[in-house]
């Protein structure tokens, strides 16, 4: 008995998920090329900058909580938790800048201090209160 179906859909679909899957792995590979590129850029770019020293306020602080969730095979549930800390300087001129910093720097630092901040491009170095 024929349903009158044929194999030509199955071909077709068994032609285009290679393809399919082809294009998402360039895609994907192509936005790591990228990332990574503009990653050792900042990096360069930073390295080549002049280390600054200038008078500065800390101004605000501020952290960046991702949680990621996971399945395991096993049916258990996982959770990674990352946080990222960030300080904003104000500079004489009134300019802010806001850096990325360490864990134990972000709790040393408290909104009000002042004193010289030390940075290198986009790379905060240290800051040492007056």
């Amino acid at each position: 008995m024929s349903y009158g179906y044929g194999m030509g859909g199955f071909d077709a679909m068994f032609t285009i998920v290679p393809v399919f899957i082809s294009i998402v792995f360039v895609l994907v590979l192509g936005i790591i090329v990228v990332a990574a590129v503009q990653g050792i850029g900042t990096w360069n770019k930073n390295n080549h900058s002049p280390r600054l020293t200038v008078p500065a306020q800390v101004v605000t602080k501020r952290t960046d909580v991702s949680c990621r969730r996971h399945n395991s095979g096993t049916g258990m549930r996982h959770t990674h938790t990352s946080t990222r800390y960030y300080a904003t300087f104000q500079v004489d001129s009134g300019d802010r800048m806001e850096f990325s910093v360490s864990g134990p720097e972000y709790g040393m630092l408290a909104e009000g201090d002042r004193g010289d901040l030390t940075f290198q491009g986009t790379r905060y170095l240290s800051f040492e209160r007056s």
